[in-house]
């Protein structure tokens, strides 16, 4: 099953990654913002690629970009679709020069993730999926394979994290998890690639006890539900996205749906909220 929105967002997120890639490992200069997170001339590329082509695609749905996200409560409240964008998460690997930065594309619908598409401009790769639709993995040559989460490896959990960004809270949770589940393998990747790891099977847990913000998720959430995964708030409810005054997401945790470690997960998550 696909969506008929879902090509055509593939391939602009391809486009934003080209508008990116001239900025990448020049020494790209880097001002910052009012909450003093870093911006470039590469977000802001990608985010004009985007704009104009989302609105070029159906001028009915709004956009809500990290780049242009000064939009009132009471204009976004009246919405039922949206597109959800980040236009280079992940600026701060962008800035070191790492290859894990990416381009974030989801369409909302009444506060939940339709499909979500991320792209990997270093590479060409590109995740894309959406609850019910199914989720892939497309390299830069064309070729493309399904995508699913994997059942509990028998050699214990692989735990993926942030590269920059932990709490207490969330160190707390993985002793915890780890005292009930065995020894834990965590990796650290960067930007909404964490998603796409559990996604394609290469990890099975992402806690996330720190801030993030909707554009930083809901892309990879998409995959993730494509890929039979669930995003969950720590009572235990699908992470949303309807229109609040706060941008801000409630910390979450990322596994496979069907994880039997699912309910030991949230009873420990739960005694830390």
């Amino acid at each position: 099953m696909s969506h008929p929105l879902l090509p055509a967002v593939v391939e602009l997120v391809a486009r934003a990654g080209a508008a990116i890639l001239p900025y990448w490992r020049t020494g790209v200069r880097v001002t910052e913002k009012a909450d003093a997170s870093p911006v470039t001339a590469a977000d802001l590329a990608a985010h004009q690629v985007l704009a104009e082509g989302l609105l070029a695609l159906d001028a009915s749905i709004p956009v809500l970009s990290e780049e242009a996200a000064d939009i009132a409560l009471d204009e976004r409240a009246g919405w039922t679709r949206w597109w959800l964008v980040d236009p280079l998460d992940g600026t701060k690997e962008f800035i070191a020069d790492s290859e894990e930065f990416t381009v974030n594309v989801a369409l909302i619908e009444r506060g939940r993730v339709v499909f979500g598409v991320v792209g990997i401009p270093a590479n060409g790769r590109c995740y894309y999926g959406g609850a019910g639709l199914g989720a892939w993995c497309a390299e830069a040559s064309g070729a493309r394979r399904a995508i699913t989460v994997r059942a509990t490896p028998a050699t214990g959990l692989t735990v993926v994290a942030s590269r920059r960004h932990g709490s207490p809270e969330q160190e707390r949770l993985l002793a915890a998890l780890q005292a009930r589940c065995g020894v834990l393998q965590r990796i650290s990747v960067g930007s909404s690639l964490k998603f796409c790891q559990l996604a394609e099977g290469s990890a099975d847990c992402y806690p996330r006890l720190a801030p993030t913000s909707q554009w930083d998720t809901a892309a990879a959430q998409g995959v993730l539900e494509g890929a039979g995964g669930v995003v969950l708030t720590l009572q235990g409810e699908p992470l949303s996205y309807e229109a609040r005054e706060s941008l801000l997401n409630p910390f979450f945790l990322a596994l496979p749906a069907a994880a039997e470690w699912r309910s030991t997960l949230l009873e420990q998550a739960q005694r830390l909220g």
